[in-house]
C-alpha cells in the first residue's frame, strides 16, 4: 500500500471530518422528511441516507481521497457506482435495519436512534471506501494508462 498507515490514518481523519458534516446533512434531511413532509421513518431514512451519501462523495473526491481521483466523467461515475455498491449498502442496509430496532422495537426517538446507526456503520464505510471505492491500484493502472 503506497503511503503505508500514516496514509491511511490521516485519510481517516479527513474522512470522519466529512462524515461530521454528513452526519449534520444526514440529520437535517431525516428531521425534514419526518418532521416536514411526514415521511414514514424508514423510508426517510433511507431518503436521508442517499443525500449524505452524495454529499460526502463529493467531498470524498476533492478533499479525502483527491490523490486517487481524477475528473475523467467516466471515473467519476464508476466511483460513484463503486460508492453506491459499498458506502451505500452499508449505509442504507445497515441504518434501515438498525432504526427498524432501534425505533421500531426499541422505541428510541428517531434522531437519536439515527445517530447510533451512523456511528455503527461508519468504521466499514471507511474501509469500504478505502479498499473498494477509491482503490489505489485503479489509479495506478490509469496512470499508467491502462484504463
Amino acid at each position: 500500500m503506497t503511503g503505508g498507515w500514516n496514509a491511511v490514518a490521516r485519510r481517516s481523519v479527513k474522512f470522519y471530518a466529512v462524515g461530521g458534516l454528513g452526519v449534520g446533512v444526514q440529520l437535517a434531511a431525516l428531521a425534514l422528511y419526518v418532521s416536514g413532509f411526514h415521511i414514514n421513518y424508514l423510508v426517510a431514512t433511507a431518503l436521508a441516507v442517499e443525500t449524505a451519501l452524495l454529499h460526502n462523495f463529493v467531498w470524498h473526491e476533492r478533499f479525502t481521497w483527491v490523490d486517487r481521483t481524477n475528473l475523467k466523467p467516466k471515473d467519476i461515475a464508476a466511483r460513484l457506482l463503486r460508492f453506491h455498491a459499498g458506502n451505500g449498502v452499508v449505509s442504507i442496509v445497515g441504518n434501515v435495519i438498525l432504526m427498524r430496532l432501534l425505533v421500531g422495537r426499541g422505541r428510541m426517538p428517531y434522531f437519536y436512534a439515527n445517530l447510533l446507526a451512523i456511528a455503527l456503520c461508519s468504521l466499514a464505510n471507511f474501509l469500504v471506501s478505502e479498499w473498494f471505492v477509491f482503490r489505489r491500484a485503479n489509479m495506478e493502472s490509469v496512470a499508467k494508462g491502462q484504463e
